[in-house]
């Protein structure tokens, strides 16, 4: 079976506050066949910096709703000490959201690879950021 490179996002939330817009994209990518969900975790920290964890099977109709309709290929992947490391720098009242997923687009391509005897030397992710004001110039 041909796998993708995973990659794990740590999604801000300033101010705790939830738009309801990044489960239906996630759920969008799944659907479309270029993404698979490993794990999704919330970690929220309070004003007085009470951290609470969630786990994807933490979440219900009530307390995520938007994202009861995605698929999780192997809940618990992102670990206690992927939330306790984020916490950490998590400022109060903010959370963040950790979403390990493959890019299943690529899946083809790295079978390619390696039925080519190729070897994966680097890869990089440059940040949206840095592409828009590349782009913009």
């Amino acid at each position: 079976m041909s796998v993708g490179p995973v990659d794990v996002y740590v999604i801000g939330f300033p101010g705790n506050k939830f738009t309801g817009k990044v489960a239906p994209a996630l759920l969008e990518q799944v659907e479309n066949g270029n993404l698979r969900i490993i794990d999704l975790e919330m970690v929220m920290k309070d004003a007085e910096g009470v951290i609470t964890t969630l786990s994807i099977s933490d979440l219900d109709a009530e307390t995520g709703a938007s994202f009861v309709g995605i698929d999780i290929a192997r809940p618990g992947a992102l670990g206690e000490e992927d939330a306790e490391e984020i916490s950490e720098d998590l400022p109060p009242n903010s959370s963040t959201m950790l979403v390990a997923v493959e890019n299943l687009w690529a899946a083809k391509l790295v079978e390619a690879l390696q039925d080519a005897d190729a070897v994966m030397i680097d890869q990089v992710r440059i940040p949206v950021d840095v592409v828009q004001a590349v782009m913009a110039d």
